[in-house]
């Protein structure tokens, strides 16, 4: 994003990026949750309810993000708002 974003400045184009973290509910956060109780790994549980709860207890704010709250970070990089904003990847992690 840096090294893009340095190359396309003078001709007035930003380059940001966006990384969301855990987003749900939903098909995608049900299946990570399930993949990861089914690994054997000694980090989750085989419990895929415990690995959601274990996750979420891990974010500051204590919940699941949801796709809104990316899609309003994405309309602020988009919107005048962040016409001075370039070469930042903006995590959206709670």
């Amino acid at each position: 994003t840096v090294s893009t974003a340095k190359d396309l400045a003078p001709s007035g184009i930003r380059v940001n990026a966006i990384s969301p973290a855990l987003i749900g509910p939903g098909f995608m956060w049900d299946r990570q949750n399930d993949l990861h109780a089914k690994s054997g790994s000694p980090y989750f549980s085989n419990d895929p309810e415990q690995v959601a709860k274990g996750k979420v207890n891990g974010v500051p704010m204590k919940r699941l993000g949801s796709i809104e709250e990316v899609v309003k970070s994405v309309a602020y990089l988009l919107s005048d708002d962040s016409s001075y904003t370039n070469a930042v990847n903006l995590v959206v992690d709670g």
